[in-house]
């Protein structure tokens, strides 16, 4: 019975990390889409994007984007 309260405590811990995680990348993106002078718009695209499909849409955003 302890193992499951214990697996069951690490399921949700890692649940939360993922979630924090997508929820500072989002906000990376959506800065460094502003810092690039991109337009409101386009910035909340991305954030939108990013929080919504985490992955894909962080690795589009990363290809997009262009650096310079």
């Amino acid at each position: 019975m302890m193992e499951m309260g214990g697996f069951l405590f690490f399921g949700v811990f890692f649940v939360l990390l993922l979630f924090v995680l997508n929820i500072v990348t989002s906000i990376w993106a959506y800065r460094d889409s502003q810092r690039k002078g991109k337009s409101q718009e386009y910035a909340l695209i991305i954030l939108i994007g990013t929080l919504f499909f985490p992955i894909i849409g962080l690795i589009i955003y990363l290809i997009i984007r262009n650096d310079g």
